[in-house]
């Protein structure tokens, strides 16, 4: 009994770790994604100027999901920690 008990405290502290791993890839990971829409953004509105509002918008839009799946995985990762 106290080797499942050792083995769970090991499985429940690993976990907490790979949590904190997760929630730092998800961070990076929006990071990269939002840069990359504005920095797509940015060459059609140098390319297209007259298309600013559109381009803007859904620029915001995008950035908007991202962000809202990466906050998603954090909170994920933060529950399994608790």
């Amino acid at each position: 009994m106290e080797l499942l008990t050792i083995l769970l405290q090991e499985v429940a502290n690993s976990a907490a770790g790979w949590a904190g791993v997760g929630a730092g890839i998800a961070a990076v990971g929006a990071g990269i994604g939002i840069g990359r829409i504005g920095g797509s953004a940015l060459e059609s509105i140098a390319r297209q100027p007259e298309s600013l509002g559109d381009i803007r918008a859904n620029m915001i839009l995008a950035a908007a999901l991202i962000e809202g799946v990466a906050l998603f995985a954090v909170i994920v990762c933060l529950l399994v920690v608790l």
